[in-house]
């Protein structure tokens, strides 16, 4: 696959909405999955969101958004693994809930799925924080390891209809985290150890780890 110039938010955006209707309508109106990857930074939640929006307005499908951080373990927990310094790395998620989840959505059986959001204002996750209904068309979900290789996630590859990662250097990465604990007003000194201990070592290890996808798009700009 060539590499891919960098495009706007809004360009890459509507390039992963239309690739998500065209592939819904290949399905012949079954409801799809679509997966976006990605780095921590990398922008993949904006685009989702985007993407979303994009579905609606453009394409005329009822999408929803389901990110994949609801499936953060809580801190009384990482604590008691020892992995609370470390929130965010592949073994702080629960990924067999995220894959039930997943197949759940995709079965379509209920009416109405409610599924966990996280708040990064508080760091914990809220159960029931966002309902799906079962007229959902494409539901878009945005998360760091939706295409991990190594087990069990995956096993969260094959339930996607249709899967994009998000490419951005690692400058532009270490830029955009740093900007991000920066608004949470952390001190010069936590946002170093943030970024450079945890954030950073996790975004490069999405970036080497993560099976090919259907779409790559460059959101380095």
């Amino acid at each position: 696959m060539t590499e891919k110039r960098a495009n706007s938010m809004d360009a890459n955006a509507r390039e992963i909405a239309a690739s998500s209707a065209e592939c819904f309508a290949k399905q012949g109106g079954s409801r799809i999955l679509v997966a976006i990857a990605g780095a921590p930074g990398s922008g993949k939640s904006t685009l989702a969101e985007q993407a979303v929006q994009m579905l609606t307005a453009e394409h005329g499908l009822r999408a929803g958004l389901f990110p994949m951080d609801g499936y953060h373990y809580d801190d009384a927990v990482l604590e008691d693994m020892g992995r609370r310094p470390f929130k965010g790395a592949i073994d702080t998620f629960d990924a067999h809930g995220l894959r039930h989840m997943l197949m759940r959505l995709k079965a379509n059986e209920d009416d109405v799925v409610a599924v966990p959001v996280f708040d990064r204002s508080i760091e914990i996750a809220r159960a029931g924080g966002r309902l799906i209904a079962q007229s959902t068309e494409v539901i878009v979900c945005e998360g760091n390891y939706l295409l991990a290789q190594q087990p069990p996630w995956d096993r969260l590859k094959p339930i996607f209809d249709l899967t994009i990662f998000v490419d951005v250097d690692v400058e532009t990465l270490r830029h955009r985290l740093q900007e991000r604990w920066r608004g949470f007003g952390l001190a010069p000194q936590d946002i170093t150890r943030k970024v450079e201990e945890n954030d950073l070592p996790n975004g490069l290890f999405i970036m080497s780890n993560s099976a090919e996808p259907d779409l790559r798009v460059n959101n380095g700009a």
